[in-house]
């Protein structure tokens, strides 16, 4: 039965979903949706498993050694991207990746149900730019870049792996609008605000520094070395709009809602520097697709990061992996302890190389202390993604069911429609596939509260909050859910909080360690979570490897 929304409320402020939903007050129907019997359950990343780092006492001591020539940890886009690269280059180079989940492709995760693969994170790819040549070589090599036009040069993409139309829909003063950008209803001061940033941003994607290099580009560190350009990494881009004189509510949202969905945390706690840099930075260009065209799949991102294993060679992967030691062995190599999930055992690994794929909260309990690098402290939001199975349409007035769907105002970040790729022609029978992305509030003097909320927090809360945004935007619709699976990440991408991207601990962090034979890779090195920066930190990484020449 439907629960009186006092009641509700009372029940769920026990929880994160309390604190979360009280941003939805002034917009919660009456009564909160009814919990229908429904299938499903909470799942996550092994954080478990993870966090034997901090008792490293209670994990056994080897009982047998390998050796292999590189050791790549972590099997996220930049590990497998580095492993790609080192079968490319060195075929006969023997690699052992170790993973700490079940599967490989970190935020790149994705899952099944009965009718459709959906994703679990990362679930698209903008069209790149076409300077870009070893991305393209391996989306060619993936069947993604189907070749290259023979009058312009520009590379031509699989079709169906094209967003399909209609990609993007906003509900916005009770109506669904094309596209994300706010129009429908809006006042015609805010569309003169919205259009001057957006032509704003036109214009810096164009620009170069007086070295010649573009202002804003993937990956960043190819951005111009521009002092003035460099110096908005030092403010909020809160602060730079508010300098700037964009004042309208509706750019406001788009541009948190923008920042939120890359970074997990809006325009107040990222420099103005990234913010920009979100925009201008896109330069993609194809024959068959317009420039701000995206490439998705059904499971989302987790195509690449197969696609990356797959092109990886015959090399060694593990899984359920957990590495705990990290260190100098006596006959110079490195010597990477790892326990085994599986059978509880543990193993020594001397190699010449390690590659360190790792995000910074694993691999600082792995570097030596007492380093300058370990001063670096990105900032990660927990993240909420739910999967969906409903039974009825979700529609509403204006645009149709589209692969991105937005409400206006929303704490939450909207559902993509997992089946939008599917190519099974027009169907109007459900059930559907919706996946919900939520990135959780969390504030930079105390990161570690929302994640730890997040992760004690049970099912039936998330399960509440999520339904409670369906049927904020399709009234009803919650009743319709046959089955919600529900993956809560504790740390969410890397946030480019001001000085992150350009001050000096990022670059400290990234230096080989050991006598030059680890090399680490994340994207928290970059400070910009998407594709391109994992892979390019994947291949820098690996090539480091294959120049290098361990001290006698």
């Amino acid at each position: 039965m439907p629960v009186p929304r006092r009641h509700f409320l009372a029940q769920a402020s026990a929880g994160l979903a309390g604190t979360l939903l009280a941003g939805l007050v002034g917009s919660v129907p009456g009564c909160a949706p009814a919990r229908s019997a429904m299938r499903g359950q909470l799942h996550g990343a092994g954080h478990a498993l993870g966090h034997l780092l901090r008792t490293p006492g209670k994990i056994p001591p080897p009982t047998r050694t390998e050796v292999t020539d590189t050791v790549i940890i972590g099997g996220g886009v930049s590990g497998l991207a580095a492993r790609r690269e080192l079968h490319r280059l060195a075929p006969g180079h023997r690699t052992i990746l170790l993973e700490l989940e079940a599967d490989t492709g970190g935020n790149a995760a994705a899952g099944r149900n009965g009718r459709t693969a959906y994703p679990w994170g990362a679930h698209y790819l903008p069209i790149p730019d076409a300077r870009d040549a070893e991305l393209l070589a391996f989306l060619q090599a993936a069947g993604v870049l189907t070749g290259y036009d023979t009058a312009t040069g520009q590379p031509i993409y699989e079709e169906t792996y094209l967003c399909h139309d209609p990609n993007e829909r906003l509900l916005l003063h009770g109506h669904w609008q094309a596209g994300l950008v706010p129009e429908v209803g809006v006042p015609a001061a805010d569309r003169a605000e919205l259009a001057r940033f957006l032509a704003e941003v036109e214009r810096l994607r164009h620009a170069t520094g007086p070295d010649g290099r573009d202002l804003f580009r993937l990956p960043l560190d190819l951005s111009s070395t521009d002092a003035a350009t460099r110096q908005l990494d030092t403010e909020t881009m809160a602060a730079w709009l508010a300098r700037h004189g964009y004042h309208s509510e509706y750019l406001r949202w788009y541009l948190d809602y923008s920042y939120r969905d890359d970074f997990g945390v809006p325009a107040t706690q990222i420099s103005a520097w990234a913010g920009l840099h979100y925009f201008a930075a896109r330069k993609g260009r194809a024959h068959n697709a317009p420039a701000d065209a995206v490439l998705t799949w059904p499971e989302g991102n987790h195509f690449l990061a197969q696609a990356l294993r797959q092109q990886g060679g015959p090399g060694t992967i593990r899984t359920e992996a957990l590495v705990f030691g990290l260190g100098e062995a006596p006959d110079g190599q490195v010597e990477v302890l790892v326990y085994d999930a599986r059978t509880r055992q543990s193993t020594a690994i001397r190699a010449g190389q390690v590659i360190l794929a790792t995000p910074w909260h694993v691999a600082k309990h792995l570097l030596p202390a007492r380093s300058p690098a370990l001063d670096l402290a990105p900032l990660h939001a927990p993240w909420l993604v739910a999967n969906l199975s409903v039974a009825d349409y979700p529609g509403g007035p204006g645009q149709p069911l589209c692969w991105d769907n937005v409400r206006y105002g929303s704490p939450a970040l909207g559902y993509i429609n997992a089946e939008h790729q599917a190519l099974r022609g027009f169907e109007t029978e459900g059930p559907y596939s919706l996946t919900f992305y939520w990135e959780l509030p969390t504030s930079p003097a105390d990161p570690v509260a929302a994640r730890r909320h997040a992760l004690a927090s049970p099912y039936a809360d998330w399960l509440t909050l999520i339904l409670t945004e369906l049927d904020l935007m399709h009234p009803g619709l919650a009743a319709q859910v046959l089955a919600a699976d529900l993956w809560v990440w504790g740390h969410g991408m890397v946030a480019p909080t001001p000085g992150y991207v350009w001050g000096a601990a990022r670059p400290q962090a990234a230096q080989p360690w050991l006598a030059g034979r680890v090399h680490l890779a994340h994207t928290d090195l970059s400070g910009v979570s998407v594709f391109e920066e994992a892979f390019h930190q994947g291949l820098r990484a690996a090539q480091a490897v294959l120049a290098s020449k361990p001290a006698a």
